[in-house]
């Protein structure tokens, strides 16, 4: 069996027969020296009830890890990389289908980047020629939505540099993981990796997006796409982002910018359209938006003293200066109304 040149991490809540069609895709990969790593998460060994193809054979080899408990998402991704010896870490969802290409194509825009450290794949809705993602934006106030979210794959044709990947579909090097550490799994699910690449644009890291490396998603099998759950953590997240990643003349604007996208929020509400229609429209209370951005206010002021300590971590060992984090975050940016939009 050949040196494996990367290890690709599929955490699973549901390990239902969307991680099987995800796991078929990679066992037809066009590169064949790379193992896969499920990360069980259901808490009741239901990958083992599976019947998981390729788990007798290899190459692909597939491995389990089975947790007592959902540890989400980013716990998951670092017991894969702590299980895995590759240079090169690959992320991707358990309700994700990669061409047969995928992995090559990632695997091939790093290797002729030393300076990149991330690499975004063009991951398309499922059965659809539209995008999810080609790569993340990030908002004034710290919010992070895809890259193209919507649009043609053909209008975002070239391999090009992008602010930072979805970890629905993404490659990581090694080496980068280990200069600015995991995963935080203070976030559990949701923008983790959005906090995750711009640690790494303080370290001086770059980040590319391949249009080759093509992946199928079915957007937010795992927690709804517009549930509670989400709703909260998306919010609270989104300000853990901050405190840690945004230099003092963005987080003295953050406010006002969140201020817009609320009120952006509260008209297509009442238009019916946009993330919080979509809310109300799965049966869920609209007034109820307004106690989860509370807590999420809430456990920004509970955590307040870590997330000083990991501010202060990154400042220390940044590499760039906060006006090229800013001009960066601008080339990478969307608007509030953009936001409230998807």
């Amino acid at each position: 069996m050949p040196e494996l040149v990367a290890t690709v991490v599929v955490p699973t809540l549901a390990a239902d027969r969307r991680l099987l069609e995800c796991l078929e895709s990679l066992a037809k990969q066009t590169r064949r020296d790379f193992d896969v790593i499920v990360v069980d998460n259901s808490g009741r060994g239901l990958v083992r009830l599976q019947d998981v193809p390729g788990r007798q054979a290899a190459p692909p080899e597939i491995r389990v890890i089975e947790n007592s408990r959902n540890v989400g998402f980013g716990a998951a991704v670092n017991q894969g990389l702590l299980a895995s010896g590759a240079r090169y870490l690959a992320t991707l969802n358990d309700d994700a289908v990669a061409h047969p290409g995928w992995l090559e194509a990632l695997v091939g825009a790093l290797d002729h980047r030393p300076d990149a450290g991330m690499c975004a794949s063009q991951v398309r809705l499922y059965g659809e020629n539209r995008l999810d993602s080609a790569g993340m934006l990030l908002a004034r106030d710290g919010s992070s939505k895809q890259r193209g979210h919507g649009k043609a794959p053909e209008d975002f044709p070239v391999e090009e540099e992008v602010l930072l990947p979805s970890g629905s579909a993404a490659l990581y090097r090694r080496a980068m993981i280990e200069e600015i550490g995991d995963f935080d799994e203070h976030f559990f699910l949701y923008c983790e990796d959005t906090d995750l690449g711009l640690r790494a644009r303080w370290r001086g890291w770059k980040c590319v997006y391949s249009p080759l490396a093509v992946v199928e998603h079915h957007y937010s099998h795992s927690a709804g796409e517009a549930s509670p759950l989400k709703a909260y953590l998306v919010e609270r997240n989104r300000l853990f982002v901050l405190a840690k990643n945004f230099p003092a003349r963005m987080l003295l604007a953050a406010p006002f910018a969140a201020a817009a996208r609320y009120f952006w929020h509260f008209l297509y509400l009442a238009q019916g359209r946009g993330s919080a229609a979509r809310f109300r429209a799965g049966g869920h209370n609209g007034a109820r938006m307004l106690w989860y951005v509370i807590q999420a206010h809430g456990a920004l002021l509970r955590n307040g003293r870590w997330l000083w300590r990991e501010r202060r971590r990154i400042e220390r060992g940044a590499r760039i200066t906060p006006a090229v984090f800013c001009h960066l975050a601008r080339a990478g940016g969307i608007g509030a109304r953009r936001v409230a939009e998807q």
